[in-house]
């Protein structure tokens, strides 16, 4: 911008001399006409940036791409609680049933005890498969705090601590029936996982 157009008036009235705008930048146009979709002049960027062609998680470098116990902890006590809800309220319809038909219940008598049937053996059943799954979770998540890797020796502990935990009231016997049921679970589990990663491995 010249001296001699600062030193002139300021005038409102549209001129009509050799000043004429300056033309939009050429890549604005460029850019506006990428991919045939026109936008707006001012929204100076590439559309192909917007493109999600990247992963949506991001991984540190040399880091294993799953979740790890502490994450996977909500999942498995609500799944928990969710199966165990479906199997106690099952459970619950079938010993209504046999216990209106014993006492040839019928009507509103009829829906009371059945609704009492399945709401309390599920909410039971709920409740216990929740527990459990809190205990399992809890001593996952520590063991992989204190030794600080993620395998299948933590599911083990995890599973066979949790039993013995479980049953810790009813008694010796019933602790070490307890630790058994839970040690043969988490076992059976481990040896699923690694078969599966064995066929995986080979193709199968």
């Amino acid at each position: 911008m010249s001296d001699d157009y600062l030193s002139k008036p300021l005038s409102l009235t549209p001129t009509t001399g050799h000043d004429e705008p300056r033309p939009m930048r050429s890549n604005v146009t460029s850019a506006s006409t990428t991919f045939g979709a026109p936008i707006s002049p001012y929204l100076n960027y590439d559309p192909r940036f917007l493109q999600q062609a990247q992963p949506e998680f991001i991984f540190p470098e040399g880091a294993t791409k799953q979740r790890g116990r502490f994450e996977l902890a909500f999942s498995q006590i609500g799944s928990s609680v969710m199966i165990g809800a479906g199997i106690g309220g099952v459970a619950g319809f079938y010993n209504g049933m046999r216990t209106t038909k014993a006492l040839q219940q019928t009507g509103k008598l009829w829906r009371t005890q059945m609704l009492n049937h399945v709401m309390k053996q599920g909410s039971g059943t709920a409740n216990t498969l929740g527990t459990l799954a809190v205990m399992y979770s809890g001593f996952g998540v520590l063991l992989q705090a204190v030794r600080g890797e993620d395998d299948d020796i933590n599911t083990v502990v995890a599973g066979t601590a949790t039993g013995l935990l479980y049953k810790s009231t009813a008694g010796l016997r019933k602790c070490a029936f307890g630790g058994a049921v839970g040690l043969g679970i988490s076992g059976l589990y481990c040896v699923l996982q690694m078969a599966r990663a064995n066929a995986a491995s080979n193709g199968l």
